[in-house]
């Protein structure tokens, strides 16, 4: 019999938004939706784990094995009753969490295989490791690349949520325009005037939509960050770490 840890019914869906520290404790209580929503955690975040397993030098099939494993053995209340939500950030639990797994479990080959007695998520391996193969990672540290990879999850979060308001409001055409508005550089981005031209809107208003686009960004990227963190003081320093991871990268990872 296979176990379902898919979206979460009605009745725990607030479960499937909050902040990790509380979907931690209500797992490791056990309480109704929790295992449904730390899913749709690792939902959001098993790709860097599993880039983190190539880089170490796992095989693609080990690698989505590890991955799988992993997260069974956490959302299955086996790892969580030793860990602490109040300290640390999700990005670290996680990584040194995988790291000891794959040094205990990897080793024994205690693995869960796709196709077994349980069903966690789909982790697509073949997607997972064409998009691995065309990132020039050769030069990266696994961890480098793990945390890079987190950075890029995050961001393409935050994007996925502000196209979604923007859709909701009814302006996914003013999103779709002053998206390119958000990419640090810019060099190849249109002009203020283009874009005015474009939603045929003064360019005094152009230069408005474009501010608040920006603003309402940076406030979606605090609002997933401060997810990851157990303290609110964390969020800037995480995401200072977080683009720093960015920069080492060189630009060499997919979003």
């Amino acid at each position: 019999m296979k176990r379902d840890h898919g979206p979460p019914a009605k009745g725990s869906a607030s479960l499937n938004t909050t902040h990790w520290t509380v979907v931690l404790k209500a797992a490791q209580s056990q309480e109704f939706g929790a295992s449904a929503a730390l899913a749709e955690l690792f939902r959001l975040y098993w790709y860097p784990l599993y880039t983190f397993a190539r880089r170490s030098g796992h095989s693609p099939e080990d690698a989505q094995d590890f991955t799988q494993g992993f997260f069974l053995r956490l959302i299955e209340h086996k790892a969580l009753a030793r860990a602490d939500p109040l300290k640390g950030k999700f990005r670290s639990f996680l990584l040194t969490s995988f790291k000891n797994y794959l040094c205990t479990e990897a080793e024994r080959s205690h693995r869960y295989k796709r196709g077994g007695h349980y069903e966690f998520v789909s982790l697509g391996l073949e997607d997972a490791e064409n998009r691995y193969q065309l990132e020039a990672t050769d030069t990266l540290s696994a961890e480098k690349i793990f945390d890079a990879r987190w950075a890029l999850t995050l961001l393409g979060r935050t994007m996925t949520r502000l196209a979604e308001e923007y859709a909701t409001q009814g302006r996914a055409s003013h999103f779709e325009t002053l998206k390119v508005f958000l990419k640090a550089g810019g060099d190849c981005s249109p002009s203020y005037e283009e874009a005015a031209k474009a939603l045929g809107v003064s360019l005094s208003a152009a230069k408005s939509l474009i501010h608040r686009l920006r603003k309402r960004c940076a406030s979606i990227l605090r609002e997933e960050v401060a997810r990851t963190v157990s303290d609110p003081d964390e969020i800037d320093a995480e995401i200072h770490a977080l683009c720093t991871a960015l920069i080492a990268s060189g630009g060499s990872l997919e979003p």
